[in-house]
Formats: C-alpha cells, structure tokens, sequence
C-alpha cells in the first residue's frame, strides 16, 4: 500500500478551490487504496479512511508567521517519515510532488492590480503589496519546488501557469506537466441543463426571447464585473434589449450600485445573490461571460461549457487554454476591454450561431472531468513514487 501526505490549512470540501480539491483527490486516492494522511489545521472527516495529523498554529500571530510556521512544522512532521509521495500545493516547504492552484504569486498579483481602474489607485495598491510581509513570504514558500534538489515533480493546472513557471522560474518545457482542472460531467451537462430549464428562468421573470449572459463570482470586481456591465451598457446604446446580465455570488458593492446606475442598466443586471447550486443557473443561461483579471484555470468555466454554454473569459485565465477561440468561446484580451467584450457578446445574439457553439462548448467541457483528472494526477504520483524508491 502507497502512502501519501498532503497539506493544506483547511481540508474542506465546501471551502476554497484548492481546499475542496485536496478533499476529492484524497476520496479517490483513498478508493484506490493508498494510505492517505492530511497535515493541515483543520479537518472535516472526509474521506472516512485518513489519517489526519493536526498542525498547531496559534491564532494570535500575524498571517505572515502563520504562513511560516505552518511550511516549517509540516516539514518536520513529514520529512523521513517513510512516505511514498509528499504533495504540496504551494504552502509547503518539503514535497515530491509539486501542484500549484494559485499559480506564481507575484504574476497573479501584478494581473489582479489591473481591477483597480485609476492608474493612481492601481500604482498605491503595488506599493502596498510590495511592503507587505505577508506577500514576500508566501511567494517564498512558493518558490520553495524551484530551490528543492532533487526537483519534485512539478505540475501545472493550465498551459498558462507552465508558461508563468517557465518564464518566472526558469525551468524547462520537459520539468512540468500540465493537468488541467475537473468538474463532475455527471453535475455539468447538456441532458441535465434541458431537465432544468426553464423554472428559474420564470421566477427571475426572464423571458424566453432574451439572451441571458451568466456571471459567476464571489469576488466581482477581480472577475471582471465592471468590463460586463460597461459592455452590457454598450450593447443596450446599440439597440440592444433582448438580454439580461444575470450576476450569481457577489452582492454589489456601493461604488458598483452606482455605476450601474449612471448608465442606466438597473433592469439589465439581476443580481441574484449566493446559490447553494448554479446548475439551475447554466440550465436558464445561454452564454457564461468571466473577463476576469486573473484565474489560473477557472473551474466555472468548464462547469458553464460542460452545461453546453459558450464562454467568454480573458487570455489571464488558465482555463482560455481549453477554449478554441470563435468555435466553443471567445478570449479576450487582458486587461478586459469593455468594447471588445460587447462585441464578442453581440455576436452571441444570434441563436444559430450561439447554438452551433453552444454544441462545441459541450463537447470540450466534457473532455474535462474530474475522473479524467484524478486518473492523470494518480498515475504521476505512482510513477513518482516508484522512481523514489
């Protein structure tokens, strides 16, 4: 029997993206028979057959020691303790197996700073990350694969984030792999969209001759949620007024209120609020749009083209790797232009066009599963471990 130690703060399935990721790869690593052991602070039970060992790390500290501590008590715990794979994911110090869901931190962070519009605002905001400590120690950490002799094995969740690592670390094309994120395909799919389609659609009083463009986000403005609604209001100065902008997650911040407001589109954007289940939200939409500033493989995106939903998100999301642009989606440029995406959404009005690419959208989406994934990343771990022994 193999056994693996993974790390993370927190193994939640209903928490972050990388949280409830670790979770679902243990259950399968787990149901593959290999002895799984999770480091971290917290722990939800789940899968049943781990071994969970508890990282003590004091609350009073500041994040940046938390951060510390963390990397170095979980490298002691781990370090010579006879384990086949040792996985991080970019909070560790010590590993076999390197996958990171943030990708590389300085180059995100420059590409979220662009959320900020005023040139002035986004300059102040640099300036901060660039005093903070918390920042310069978590891209240490970070780093911490790079400097590792032998290298682990290095993975990548999108052809973006390779080429991040590539350039920022300067590491070969043949030292990492790319694996992109899975969705559950049995959740996310065409027979299940037309199952539900309709109802939700009623109740937000959205009538079947409108195009619905679904947004998706807790984080709206490093989404991209200004882009859209500036688009939404070119389209409607167009003429346009068959659609609705329908905004899942978030609830809208004052300075967006307001925005929204000047131009006039109150009745074009629905915000909706959090949703235990956006499947029923797929089902009632006809386009997904995220121009977001920065996302290293955005699993909405494949759940929205898994439902048989074009997409449109930016070349600074690593799932645009998936996406044949003008075939299954569009890709726009970064920073998102608002012009550039009303255009792309124009496009989309049209139902033969929209259906034809509604119908490759589908068919790349469900290329991507989570079982497709999980099969790819058990197969690097086995072979990690027979070249460690």
């Amino acid at each position: 029997m193999k056994k693996i130690a993974l790390a993370m703060e927190n193994f939640s399935r209903y928490a972050g993206g990388a949280e409830s990721y670790s979770v679902s790869l243990a259950n399968s690593l787990a149901e593959k028979g290999w002895e799984v052991h999770l480091f971290g602070e917290k722990w939800d039970g789940e899968p049943e057959s781990a071994i969970f060992h508890e990282i003590m790390v004091p609350k009073y500290l500041p994040s940046w020691l938390k951060i510390i501590m963390f990397a170095l008590k979980h490298k002691k715990a781990v370090e010579n303790q006879g384990f086949d794979i040792v996985m991080g994911f970019g909070n560790t110090l010590y590993m076999n197996v390197y996958q990171s869901h943030g990708g590389v931190h300085w180059l995100s962070t420059k590409r979220k700073i662009y959320s900020e519009k005023s040139k002035a605002k986004r300059t102040i905001k640099q300036l901060i990350i660039l005093l903070s400590m918390k920042q310069w120690v978590r891209a240490w950490i970070e780093s911490a694969p790079f400097r590792l002799n032998p290298r682990p094995k290095i993975v990548a969740i999108s052809q973006m984030i390779k080429e991040d690592m590539m350039s920022f670390f300067k590491v070969k094309d043949s030292e990492i792999e790319v694996v992109y994120n899975g969705v559950d395909t049995s959740r996310y799919s065409h027979n299940l969209r037309l199952k539900l389609k309709g109802p939700l659609r009623k109740q937000l009083g959205i009538p079947d001759n409108e195009t619905v463009y679904l947004f998706v986000s807790y984080d709206l403005k490093k989404k991209g949620i200004i882009p859209l609604v500036e688009a939404a209001s070119l389209l409607k100065k167009q003429g346009n007024t068959h659609f609705k902008v329908v905004v899942v997650g978030g609830l809208p911040y004052k300075a967006l209120t307001e925005r929204i407001k000047a131009l006039n589109i109150e009745d074009t954007i629905l915000f909706v609020g959090p949703a235990r289940s956006v499947k029923e939200y797929y089902a009632c939409s006809d386009v997904f749009v995220l121009p977001t500033y920065y996302d290293a493989c955005s699993l909405v995106v494949i759940e929205a083209m898994a439902s048989g939903l074009p997409s449109i998100t930016t070349t600074a999301n690593g799932v645009a790797g998936i996406i044949t642009d003008g075939k299954d989606g569009y890709i726009i440029s970064h920073p998102p232009d608002s012009q550039d995406l009303a255009r792309k959404m124009q496009g989309l009005f049209d139902h033969d066009k929209r259906h034809k690419m509604s119908q490759e959208a589908l068919h790349t989406g469900q290329r991507y599963s989570t079982k497709k994934n999980h099969g790819e990343m058990i197969r690097i771990l086995g072979e990690v471990a027979v070249l460690k022994r």
